[in-house]
């Protein structure tokens, strides 16, 4: 592998900057990594890319002049660099999202290869998951509420499983943000940025969720922070699901724009920015029963998210009722209603169940 970093190495942009030609690149960043690139040998890392435009760019011509070479990019915010259409090499590059972990790859990372495979056989049967492997999967639920999905912060509680190490990497990663609304967004819009994003928690602890422009200012509108909320969406920093009217094809005709919740992209980043303690969390006490349930709808998103890869919605008949998410599964369209605790009853769903022809319970 050829790594070559654009945030750290300054001179490495003015490569980029003489002209685009592929040979010349490619020679040129083998003089700087002392080793030559070799086609179909070497694969090249250009890291950090979103620090230059003209790195995107060129990925056009190599797709076009020189396709025998293999080249990775990647970047924080990458997402926002990539809107600008002058930027963007269109059908020349395959973009990825890079999420947090998923629960599953969270159990992987804790060596539980065997419970997710009896898992994985459990399913396809109609009993229920055998009260042992049950009772694990619970503990390491709650784990994943306290640490979230972050690698940095998975990988320091695999090595130290030091709660104060852990909320350290988590607080760094809350003060990263920031940062990046300073480095990043438009000067008039970082101000807005911050209040939307530090209400998060206190926006879904409401009772029915649904965001509110008004507690972040008085009297303020979607008008006002309609920049602010777009970036953070582009940036991957925040989840907005859009209420639906009438769960049909397509969803999206059927969206409500004027209500909506927001989330975290992970619980354990939400967990920290709401204040809870990881012993509230393990030992369930009264302290954390008001946001268990937020916390469990952030998990489920969080998982919707990474197996759809896209954002789902969620369905209110007026105060009647509410189903926590409603997602296209393929050409299906299925509803989910989201409990933090055993609970047998699901009015919103029976709600659901009548006001549409849909078969999924």
């Amino acid at each position: 592998m050829a790594y070559f970093n654009f945030e750290n190495n300054k001179a490495l942009s003015g490569r980029f900057q003489q002209n685009l030609d592929p040979r010349r690149l490619i020679m040129e960043l083998g003089v700087i990594n002392g080793k030559a690139i070799q086609p179909g040998k070497t694969l090249i890392l250009l890291d950090e890319i979103q620090f230059c435009g003209e790195a995107i760019t060129s990925l056009k011509y190599f797709h076009e002049s020189a396709p025998e070479y293999h080249i990775v990019c990647a970047g924080s915010l990458l997402g926002i660099a990539l809107a600008r259409p002058a930027s963007y090499p269109v059908g020349k590059v395959d973009v990825m999202a890079l999420r947090p972990m998923s629960f599953y790859e969270f159990l992987l990372a804790n060596g539980e290869d065997v419970l997710l495979q009896h898992i994985a056989d459990e399913v396809v049967r109609p009993e229920p998951i055998a009260e042992v492997f049950a009772d694990r999967l619970r503990n390491h639920l709650k784990t994943y509420y306290i640490i979230g999905g972050m690698p940095e912060a998975v990988s320091v509680w695999l090595e130290t499983k030091d709660v104060g190490e852990l909320e350290s990497v988590q607080q760094g990663i809350l003060a990263l943000y920031e940062l990046d609304f300073a480095k990043y967004a438009p000067t008039p819009d970082i101000p807005k940025l911050s209040m939307i994003w530090n209400s998060i928690p206190n926006q879904l602890a409401k009772e029915n969720g649904k965001f509110v422009y008004g507690l972040l200012r008085g009297g303020a509108g979607a008008r006002a922070f309609e920049n602010a909320m777009t970036w953070l969406q582009s940036a991957g920093m925040v989840h907005k699901v859009h209420r639906i009217e009438k769960p049909s094809m397509p969803l999206k005709a059927y969206v409500k724009d004027t209500h909506f919740k927001l989330y975290s992209p992970d619980v354990g980043i939400l967990r920290r920015m709401a204040g809870l303690s990881a012993r509230s969390i393990m030992e369930e006490d009264p302290l954390y029963q008001e946001f268990k349930g937020v916390m469990a709808e952030n998990f489920c998103l969080q998982e919707l998210v990474d197996l759809l890869d896209e954002v789902p919605f969620y369905w209110a008949s007026g105060n009647l009722a509410e189903v926590g998410f409603v997602a296209l599964f393929t050409d299906k369209i299925v509803p989910i209603e989201v409990k933090a605790a055993t609970n047998v009853k699901a009015r919103s769903l029976a709600v659901y169940r009548k006001n549409t022809s849909h078969p999924y319970p």
